[in-house]
């Protein structure tokens, strides 16, 4: 592979990957916050997508780790900001549907583009690659905040299967048990079967 150091795509790949690992932890601290208010599957989800962000950081890394061994990088300053938005579930899903569409619409596909043009195909790939899975979060999430904010969490106006994620007790009908009946744990550990993927 040609030499990252001195390019553009250097300088992407350091950003996305710190991009990606501080997702890692805000996704984290969403889980937490998810799960406080009793939102087991909102909680999963920002569980899954933390390890997703790992594994997009991991696969980052391995670029920069054999030609910047033992160096101090510098990130860009373009991409550096974050947003904070720990207070309440509701804020910690818009903020991850900005992110996320920030990177899929925007940062991903420049990233995709310059790596390209400076002969870097593969990891032109990655990038593209790693901007859809991102497209794939931002749409979870903006299924999860729609449903909170219409109130259909637990309670839906047609017949619908509900699952405990916990004990993985199926139940039918318009509204998620107040209490597990197979492992007595809350109606938070319910979720609607088929709402996310």
């Amino acid at each position: 592979m040609k030499k990252l150091k001195g390019t553009k795509t250097a300088s992407n790949l350091i950003t996305a990957f710190a991009g990606e690992s501080q997702a890692v932890q805000r996704y984290t601290l969403s889980q937490k916050i998810a799960d406080k208010e009793g939102y087991k599957h909102i909680a999963k989800v920002f569980e899954e997508t933390a390890l997703n962000e790992r594994a997009h950081a991991n696969a980052l890394y391995k670029y920069l780790k054999d030609e910047f061994e033992n160096e101090a990088i510098e990130l860009n300053p373009d991409y550096t900001a974050f947003p904070v938005v720990y207070k309440d579930t509701k804020l910690a899903l818009k903020g991850a549907i900005d992110g996320e569409n920030d990177e899929a619409e925007t940062m991903y596909p420049e990233f995709a583009k310059i790596a390209k043009e400076e002969g870097f195909d593969d990891i032109a790939k990655s990038f593209t690659e790693i901007g859809e899975v991102e497209e794939h979060h931002r749409d979870r999430y903006k299924t999860l905040l729609d449903t909170l904010e219409a109130g259909e969490m637990f309670k839906k106006d047609e017949v619908t299967i509900w699952k405990c994620l916990n004990c993985g007790y199926i139940y039918e009908g318009e509204e998620a048990p107040v209490v597990c009946p197979a492992c007595k744990h809350p109606q938070g550990f319910f979720m609607a079967v088929g709402l996310v993927k």
